[in-house]
């Protein structure tokens, strides 16, 4: 059964996962609500108010040149009007609607901020398209190039753009004064946006010397101040709101409340960002976009600290010291990272042009603030970010102990990576189901693998595609048949409440983890997603020659019906006859192959692009999805008879 978030059952649900002091801090934010409905304060002056942050001498200087020339391209797109949000362009980008969604043609209805039902598709249209223009980071992008360039244009389009928003979007009206996580960005980007904007001679009337924009910075840190996210959903909302919070109250410290904001927001961040992240380096939500999400903004926020000489706790640098390293450890010979979990495509801090590598970035910055080890993959590619956030942070990582080789078994979140001959990557989950409570962010993908040679997806994690609006795709996506693991009587291995709510969380166990034996790496992991019956995995990657070897077991007492699926990445091509594929798919235009070899015992279909129910589908990226053919094997299983297990092997050519 769906159940939409907004509907009286997911309410019940939701309210279920709640402590007690959630329950109560709930209230008093319903409370205060309603207070504020009738009760907007004046903001109080801004005494010598001047912006002080700026960019080091030279930091501008040491951008490189490709990474320039692809800045200034995305800037020139934007200034003709163009851009594209999650698979859908908009051409209106010169005199944008704010409230306006470009996919269904709605706009988001006016009145008090918490009396709209953003999560009401029908209503409001996609939230995510209405938000995400509203973050601003297209315009830290054309501050970006108007900082490296010196040409005024970009700066004007900025300050029409800021003044227009600001004038559509007053204090606690409209749609984009509903969710902290928008707040805090749009918060952050304001910063950059400023200092970017420097050398402009009109920076400071349309900041400090101007009377909304104060309005605009005040109101969002007193209503960052008032509602933080709490308890059950303290994930990388919270540590959006407090990034953005600390960054403003560092950058734009010119009200009374200043320092009390600072420091609250710093307590937040760094409670936060230890409670996120797994003592391995990991981040808690076990979805990789949000690993990067929150490094990004843990970073944003440690420069504006250095920027403006706030003392940080240790634990801060640590943090995100372990962040960079487990991404290191984690990523493919391409640098992509698992494909694990939600992923929205949510950045903290955006200063460059389509086509630069977010995590190749992150490793650059990761390398030019904290020092790169041995280990870590070679980062070839180049960025506008690094060089400015190395500009303001100040390298402090003394006393920190770092991994002497690279690891690959993540025991505290249940990850694995094999590595094998040819370049083959295997990603193993045996980990927890998603983070807190409600686990937000998580799939029911336990004990699911990926594998790609040479970067390229071979059985493939489909990804996520979208969050509202369109709960059957928002419910394969995340579902076990979505994954590369076994569904056992048609059902999910843990419970769902809505569309980011689990109410009942498989537990895994890893049984072995040995990614470095000379022979074959090793993994081994089970769980108990269905109650009286265990799922237990075995992999292997052998180290003399390419092949990858899952052998499934079902253990308990009584019989089951099985589906066993295998997602192909969309550059893979399948020829299926019984229990064997022949898989081949190019590769820098050089052919490739690999066979399948799949269970005997179950009874095999290539399913490609299908919609009722859908299955066979691939998504790059939020917003987006494309046919992918998926191998799915049904059949029946008794726990209670001596087995072999389902043994597929996946054997790689040349």
């Amino acid at each position: 059964m769906t159940v939409s978030a907004g509907s009286p059952g997911w309410y019940l649900r939701r309210l279920s996962r709640m402590g007690p002091a959630e329950v109560g801090g709930r209230v008093g934010d319903a409370v205060r609500r309603r207070r504020w409905r009738s009760a907007r304060p004046d903001r109080p002056g801004a005494a010598r108010a001047r912006f002080t942050a700026v960019l080091p001498a030279g930091a501008l200087a040491a951008v490189p040149p490709d990474a320039a020339k692809r800045l200034v391209a995305a800037a020139d797109r934007l200034m003709d009007g163009y851009v594209e949000y999650f698979g859908v362009v908009r051409d209106d980008l010169a005199d944008p609607d704010w409230w306006a969604d470009p996919k269904t043609g709605r706009r988001a209805p006016s009145g008090y901020a918490f009396d709209v039902p953003y999560r009401d598709e029908d209503a409001v249209g996609d939230i995510k398209q209405i938000w995400e223009l509203s973050r601003h980071q297209y315009l830290t992008v054309l501050a970006a190039a108007y900082a490296v360039t010196g040409d005024e244009r970009y700066a004007e389009r900025v300050a029409a753009h800021l003044r227009s928003w600001w004038a559509a979007n007053p204090p606690l009206r409209g749609v984009h004064w509903i969710s902290g996580i928008e707040l805090g960005i749009r918060l952050l980007s304001w910063v950059w946006v400023r200092r970017l904007l420097d050398g402009w001679p009109g920076a400071a009337g349309l900041f400090e010397g101007n009377p909304v924009a104060l309005d605009q910075i005040w109101h969002h840190q007193r209503w960052l101040a008032a509602f933080p996210s709490r308890g059950s959903s303290a994930n990388n909302h919270v540590l959006a709101e407090a990034a953005g919070q600390f960054a403003a109250a560092c950058a734009f410290g010119w009200f009374p409340a200043s320092a009390r904001w600072r420091a609250g927001a710093l307590r937040s961040l760094e409670r936060h960002l230890r409670s996120n992240t797994f003592g391995s380096g990991l981040n808690r939500e076990l979805a990789t976009e949000y690993h990067g999400l929150v490094l990004e903004l843990g970073l944003a926020a440690l420069a504006e600290a250095d920027a403006a000489g706030v003392p940080v706790p240790a634990t801060v640098r640590r943090v995100l010291l372990r962040m960079t390293d487990a991404l290191a450890a984690v990523v493919d010979g391409r640098l992509r990272p698992p494909r694990q979990g939600d992923a929205d495509d949510g950045h903290g801090l955006v200063v460059d042009g389509a086509g630069t590598d977010r995590w190749a970035s992150l490793l650059a910055t990761g390398a030019a603030v904290f020092g790169r080890l041995a280990w870590w993959p070679a980062v070839t590619g180049t960025d506008v970010r690094t060089p400015l956030l190395a500009a303001l942070i100040t390298p402090d990582v003394r006393e920190v102990s770092r991994p002497a080789r690279r690891p690959a078994h993540f025991a505290d979140a249940g990850m694995t990576v094999l590595r094998g001959p040819a370049e083959i990557w295997c990603r193993c989950d045996g980990g927890p189901h998603g983070f807190l409570s409600i686990a937000a962010h998580a799939h029911a993908d336990a004990l699911s693998v990926e594998v790609r040679q040479d970067g390229v997806d071979v059985l493939a994690d489909p990804g996520t595609f979208c969050y509202h609006g369109q709960p059957e795709w928002r419910q394969y996506f995340r579902s076990t048949l979505g994954h590369n693991t076994l569904q056992l009587d048609g059902g999910d291995q843990s419970g769902s409440g809505g569309p980011f709510l689990w109410t009942r969380h498989a537990r895994s166990r890893v049984l072995v983890a040995d990614p470095d034996d000379e022979h074959a790496a090793r993994w081994c992991a089970e769980h108990d997603g269905y109650q009286d019956l265990v799922h237990r995995r075995s992999v292997e990657l052998a180290a003399a020659q390419p092949e990858v070897r899952i052998v499934d077991e079902v253990r308990g007492r009584r019989r089951a019906a099985v589906r066993l699926a295998f997602h192909l990445g969309p550059a893979i091509a399948a020829d299926l006859a019984d229990d064997r594929a022949v898989l081949t798919w190019t590769r820098d235009g050089e052919d490739r192959s690999a066979v399948l070899d799949l269970p005997g015992q179950l009874r095999w279909r290539a399913h490609r692009g299908e919609t009722a129910p859908p299955l066979g589908w691939y998504s790059a990226g939020f917003g987006r999805k494309e046919p992918t053919t998926t191998l799915v094997g049904t059949g029946f299983t008794d726990g209670t008879a001596p087995s072999a297990g389902f043994t597929t092997v996946l054997r790689f050519r040349g």
